[in-house]
């Protein structure tokens, strides 16, 4: 039987039907053939067979045959403004790499960091991420209006969006890696920060718009930072976001400079809890996992990323058995310059099965689609509206095209989602308005935006060979 939400005459509905169906439920419900009806911006319905006759106001029906519908992907962790960037230190670790690339990005501008994240943004959307997020943490000075441009590229490509505001306060000169003109001071970050929450958080429930206060690193933020960016956040109510446990030089940087690893550093800083996800969490030992799960962090893992600059395989399986809330990340594009999040679904299953502890039985596919879409939603705190289709839930879905001879003689859709080539997308809707058709987006022109990350990854380049 059918879930339905309460029925408005006045409301315009979209009928999507004959197509199997993932609703990524609480309990994993799938339909081989089913219907979605959308009205407004909600789910009104949702089950086996053919939508409930007598709709009212059905503007639309589709014709799902060949097709999976899923909750759309939603993305953790990202830096959008390295779409410019991208194809450079492609062998170095990660600290060498952040080396290489600061004396670049700390040169960054409002119209790079817009182009950047059209070029970003483009990249997901079209690969079926209907939620997205940037963690942006370089604000040159008189570099102009930064968040606001990244807000404004999000809000014209249609797309649900969190920015987590960074920040750096750590330079060279006081023992971190940025350069010492690419980082704010204490009190300039806290009330950038501050104002932005203020200027465009919007908590509701179909929001879509969101920030969070997220300080960069241990190694490129003070200690204050972190502990007066927490108080900020829980102040503002709002969500918390950072860098943790990624590499083995992470782990001896906290040791040499704070007496304890990066967990317990987080832990006596205010950043544990329910309302903080960090991004990467490759080393973490069964005590770190236990302090994630008793405290409901989250993390947003990145296995492409993780593999691009040598990082190790995050224990994800060990992760989930716990109850620590995981998503998936593309991280940003100097270090996964494929910039799609549907690719992390086959690639997070296919590294944690390297993984001598679980090796084949560390993730199924259906916990792979899981960790891209209502994972993602935990770990943003918005599980109540997105991240999987339920009956009363925004409209976030996505048809993937499994009927191509890319996919056509994989009997389970799911495994043909997750263990195939990256499917077509033949619509993509976000809060029940479409963005995506037939592969292609419908409000950004990808040819101009090819053309305008293009120059400006050249001018990037130019300034950045004038010193």
């Amino acid at each position: 039987m059918a879930a339905s939400a309460a029925q408005d005459g006045a409301v315009e509905r979209i009928v999507i039907e004959n197509c199997a169906i993932a609703t990524v439920d609480a309990n994993d419900t799938e339909y081989a053939s089913g219907h979605i009806v959308i009205a407004g911006n909600k789910i009104e319905s949702i089950g086996a067979g053919k939508a409930p006759e007598n709709l009212d106001n059905v503007v639309r029906r589709i014709d799902g045959t060949g097709h999976l519908v899923t909750p759309g992907l939603v993305n953790t962790h990202h830096h959008f403004y390295q779409w410019i960037t991208r194809g450079l230190a492609t062998d170095h670790n990660l600290f060498n790499w952040l080396v290489a690339l600061y004396p670049t990005w700390a040169r960054i501008d409002e119209q790079m960091a817009y182009s950047a994240a059209q070029g970003s943004l483009a990249a997901m959307a079209r690969g079926g991420v209907t939620t997205a997020m940037d963690h942006h943490y370089v604000y040159p000075k008189g570099a102009g209006d930064l968040s606001g441009s990244i807000i404004r590229a999000a809000s014209e490509m249609g797309v649900r969006f969190t920015l987590a505001r960074g920040s750096m306060d750590r330079s060279e000169k006081d023992g971190g890696l940025p350069p010492d003109h690419a980082v704010e001071t204490l009190e300039g970050a806290l009330a950038d920060t501050e104002a932005t929450v203020k200027k465009y958080h919007d908590a509701s429930f179909d929001a879509m718009t969101q920030v969070a206060v997220a300080p960069c690193s241990p190694f490129s933020v003070s200690t204050e930072l972190l502990k007066q960016g927490a108080e900020l956040a829980r102040r503002l109510g709002v969500r918390m976001h950072t860098h943790g446990s990624e590499t083995v030089e992470e782990e001896k940087f906290c040791h040499e400079l704070f007496g304890m690893g990066p967990t317990d550093y987080f832990e006596s800083t205010g950043w544990l809890g329910e309302d903080v996800w960090m991004a990467h969490s490759v080393h973490m030992n069964d005590s770190d996992i236990a302090a994630f799960a008793r405290t409901k962090t989250g993390v947003a893992h990145c296995p492409s990323s993780n593999a691009r600059l040598a990082a190790g395989i995050a224990r994800v399986p060990d992760m989930l058995a716990a109850g620590v809330p995981v998503g998936l990340g593309v991280d940003g594009t100097a270090s996964n310059e494929s910039g799609e999040l549907h690719t992390e679904l086959r690639n997070a299953l296919l590294i944690n099965r390297l993984n001598p502890v679980h090796r084949e039985a560390a993730l199924n596919a259906r916990q792979a689609l899981r960790l891209g879409t209502y994972g993602g939603a935990q770990v943003l705190g918005r599980s109540d509206n997105i991240g999987s289709l339920e009956a009363g839930k925004c409209a976030d879905l996505v048809l993937w095209n499994i009927s191509t001879f890319l996919h056509s003689s994989i009997a389970d859709p799911v495994t043909a989602l997750v263990f195939g080539a990256a499917a077509p997308v033949t619509a993509s809707f976000v809060n029940g308005k479409q963005i995506v058709e037939n592969n292609r987006l419908l409000f950004a022109d990808e040819d101009a935006i090819a053309v305008s990350t293009r120059e400006e990854a050249q001018r990037l380049a130019r300034i950045t060979a004038q010193g």
